[in-house]
């Protein structure tokens, strides 16, 4: 005789439930994994053939890039910057005249993530002749611009539809340095904000100086009275980029083609130099100025772009002392590399070539740092800045 076990209808309903979670988290993309395709846009420069901001999208699973054409017309877009919901972008307008000002300009746009496309929301002045760089406080609120022919930086304020506000805040650098045929007077070239926003400092190439500015992200001012860090004399700070610990600060001097290591004091501000160390390839005895820097995501190599050299310098970071160790220096696989970019995921690297109008793309090992070219590039005219768009 076959006896019958009771199957209550409570275990059986969470049986299904429990298959059912099952099966979705099995079939579904885990919870929090990061996008693989990525918006990028490129700034350029409008003097050789092109016309302003283009868009792309780079699918990271594979490195492959897809041009989306022109996003936005207008002038000289040489440096931008993305807040972090990715709704909005900010270009410098790398020009000398604006209005009939002696001043350059910022736009900002609002992206639209289907189309890719950029709609102009306002432009206002830079404050100073030839914008070359701009970034955006650690709130999304300020947006902190450096005018290079000047040597000057302005702060302005981003309202909440994405526009830009008035100046909050305006510092104009005076002095000179060594060098008579570059540095005759100051060159504001970019600035980095500290990870707890408290302090922005500011690399000037025409003074050989990093001035540590207080921030007060209130009210978007800087302070009157910045900390002065020299540099070796001739050596032309031009970007900077902090550890993504926040203890250290890398800054690449253009005119010596050599990376400077720096400790952070977060709580005065203080930087000490640690190192410096050529970005140059050993036997390399051209004519070189270095150009961009960047740390990948994962916080454990640094690049360094060489113009004349045409490449990329690879350095592994100690974490214990922030200390550079040069791994391999690659070929960029064409001319003046400007900028380059890292994207989200730490697998590719994007070289934007200024004057052979190209982007080649470049895998990264995630253990050595090294760099491989995959066989991909894009032509663009005069590329000067690679933007991912990582919020939406």
């Amino acid at each position: 005789m076959k006896v019958r076990i009771p199957f209550p209808p409570e275990i059986f309903r969470c049986t299904v439930v429990f298959l059912i979670a099952l099966t979705f988290s099995v079939l579904a993309p885990a919870v929090g994994a990061a996008p693989q395709r990525f918006l990028v846009y490129v700034g350029t420069y409008t003097d050789h053939g092109s016309k302003g901001i283009y868009a792309y999208r780079f699918d990271s699973s594979t490195g492959k890039m897809t041009s989306l054409g022109l996003a936005a017309e207008t002038a000289q877009p040489s440096f931008l910057a993305v807040d972090a919901g990715g709704g909005f972008l900010y270009a410098v307008n790398e020009t000398g005249i604006f209005n009939g000002q002696t001043t350059g300009a910022v736009s900002a746009f609002a992206i639209n993530p289907d189309t890719s496309k950029l709609s102009l929301l306002n432009q206002v002045s830079s404050r100073g002749a030839d914008p070359a760089h701009i970034t955006l406080d650690r709130t999304g609120k300020y947006a902190l611009v450096s005018n290079y022919t000047s040597g000057s930086v302005a702060v302005f304020a981003v309202l909440n539809d994405g526009r830009l506000g008035e100046a909050t805040s305006f510092v104009q650098h005076k002095g000179s340095s060594v060098n008579p045929g570059r540095q005759k007077g100051p060159h504001a070239h970019a600035l980095a904000l500290s990870p707890d926003n408290r302090f922005a400092v500011v690399a000037d190439l025409g003074l050989d100086e990093l001035l540590v500015y207080s921030f007060g992200a209130a009210k978007g001012t800087l302070g009157t009275q910045p900390q002065v860090v020299k540099t070796s004399p001739g050596a032309g700070p031009r970007h900077l980029v902090f550890s993504t610990d926040g203890r250290f600060l890398y800054v690449i001097n253009e005119m010596q083609s050599s990376v400077a290591a720096y400790s952070y004091d977060a709580t005065s501000g203080a930087l000490h130099e640690l190192q410096t160390i050529s970005a140059r390839p050993k036997g390399f005895s051209g004519e070189n100025t270095a150009a961009e820097i960047e740390l990948d995501p994962s916080g454990k190599f640094l690049f360094a772009s060489n113009r004349g050299d045409d490449s990329i310098a690879v350095f592994a970071i100690d974490p214990r002392t922030g200390m550079l160790t040069h791994v391999e220096t690659d070929s960029t696989g064409g001319k003046t590399p400007r900028n380059f970019a890292i994207d989200p995921t730490s697998s590719w690297l994007l070289a934007a070539n200024q004057d052979s109008d190209d982007i080649v793309i470049f895998s990264i090992n995630k253990k050595t740092g090294q760099l491989k070219p995959t066989g991909d590039s894009l032509q663009v005219p005069s590329p000067v800045c690679v933007k991912f768009v990582v919020g939406q």
